[in-house]
């Protein structure tokens, strides 16, 4: 789950006591999806209430990547972008606890899922910032047999860190690494085989980034997936998932992998990467992760955008 989500559940967390809301995302995977998504999208709304900072960044950000829009269009937007948020925090719990033959239910796999158990070499999933990313982290352990690892940001409440990594790594055929780590486990992992789930779409600051357009905005955007799969002779393939209304479950897209992808021009390839998710972005922009300060680090000399 996406770092700006982590956040909001973390708070909660520290509110209601870490044990009691572990307790309750426990019974709430009990229910239907059907009922489930409805108090999904009824906390959704109680969050644009109370969550202001985080209403704030995504008007903001929907006014920097739709100026075109009218203010009434983009708000509209925005209450439902809440409203998949609200679902994408309680639908954790069915995530976290529920059974594998009831998730392979749930999740809807299209395209060629099996091309990492078939491809001889390394492989990068490339998953953008969608409301049902953790869906697709779950689907790509439940459907791919290609063992996966990725990048874990820990948490500053210890009880829903262990409660995170438990959660991520329950199905055996996962391994995360700390941001805080050097390169060279997650390098070692991927040389031994493991595919390797790459968040791309978020900002951390200019460090080995470059200020690349994102709906025409510039966006310090990493230059990690190229390189790696330079480095690495990867195959990068695009994974998106997405959460179907009225609890009917969810998709998960596995896109073909990229023909074209890496060239020897780093900032080339993550500008065309900035494009694609643009796109992918106009297809569903509901659920796209606007609650995040995309934009946040500045071109030396520009003025803050938040």
């Amino acid at each position: 789950m996406p770092r700006a989500l982590d956040g909001v559940v973390n708070k909660a967390w520290r509110a209601l006591g870490s044990h009691a809301l572990l307790a309750l995302l426990w019974g709430l995977h009990l229910l239907p999806l059907p009922l489930l998504a409805g108090l999904g999208r009824g906390l959704g709304r109680l969050l644009w209430g109370l969550a202001g900072g985080r209403r704030r960044i995504a008007l903001r950000n929907l006014s920097l990547c739709f100026p075109a829009w009218t203010e009434a269009q983009r708000l509209a937007l925005a209450r439902e972008h809440f409203q998949w948020l609200g679902r994408s925090l309680l639908e954790r719990g069915l995530l976290w606890h529920a059974s594998p033959a009831r998730l392979r239910r749930l999740i809807h796999i299209e395209g060629p899922a099996s091309f990492a158990d078939t491809h001889p070499g390394p492989v990068m999933w490339l998953a953008p910032h969608f409301m049902g990313l953790d869906v697709a982290g779950a689907a790509i352990q439940l459907f791919v047999a290609r063992p996966g690892c990725s990048i874990y940001q820990a948490q500053s409440n210890p009880v829903f860190d262990a409660a995170l990594k438990r959660a991520r790594l329950r199905h055996g055929n996962a391994r995360i690494f700390s941001r805080r780590e050097t390169a060279r486990p997650l390098m070692r992992a991927i040389k031994e085989g493991m595919g390797f789930f790459n968040l791309p779409d978020m900002d951390f600051g200019p460090k080995d980034a470059a200020f690349l357009p994102f709906f025409g905005v510039a966006a310090a955007t990493l230059l990690a997936p190229s390189r790696m799969a330079n480095l690495l002779g990867m195959k990068v393939q695009p994974v998106i998932a997405e959460m179907l209304p009225g609890g009917r479950g969810y998709r998960v897209r596995f896109f073909e992998p990229w023909a074209d992808f890496p060239t020897a021009d780093a900032e080339a390839d993550t500008a065309r990467m900035n494009q694609w998710i643009e796109s992918r972005i106009r297809e569903n922009p509901a659920q796209y992760l606007w609650v995040h300060k995309r934009f946040k680090t500045r071109p030396p000399g520009e003025a803050p955008l938040y």
